[in-house]
């Protein structure tokens, strides 16, 4: 959560997200809330921020959640996005936040992958609201999750 080394992860791992200004508000072992600001370089024609950012920031939200769970596990594990899906629903201007709060899911998930050794998947919803509270867009990730053999 330190500013100058997200800033630098996401420069190096996820240059897209960077460069759209998304930002980690806050994150614990339940939650996670990512935003993003409208501006000229994530907007779309129509003066809004551009779908795929849209995605990223919910794919940002559910991935962090699954970033921690599978941190200092003792066996190493990847994750991979498999599917995503999305509805929009007002046009995403100002100040977009995307939460997610499946981090017990997740857990469950990576739990299950270790003991029983096989692959899992996990469909994790995130909601973006704007500054009013109102709903813009649904976006569901769904994660795969295995451990790698050594």
């Amino acid at each position: 959560m330190h500013p100058v080394y997200y800033r630098m992860f996401l420069f190096w791992k996820l240059p897209a997200a960077f460069f759209a200004g998304l930002k980690i508000e806050s994150l614990d072992e339940q939650t996670a809330v990512v935003s993003v600001k409208y501006k000229w370089f994530n907007k779309n024609p129509f003066n809004s921020i551009y779908f795929a950012v849209l995605n990223m920031e919910g794919e940002l939200s559910t991935g962090v959640l699954c970033m921690g769970m599978i941190y200092g596990v003792k066996t190493k594990m990847s994750m991979l996005v498999i599917k995503t899906e999305a509805e929009y629903y007002k046009k995403a201007v100002g100040k977009i936040r995307f939460t997610c709060n499946d981090g017990e899911v997740i857990r469950n998930a990576v739990k299950k992958a270790i003991d029983q050794n096989e692959p899992q998947s996990v469909r994790c919803a995130s909601i973006g609201s704007n500054e009013k509270g109102e709903k813009v867009a649904e976006v569901w990730i769904t994660w795969s999750f295995k451990l790698k053999m050594i």
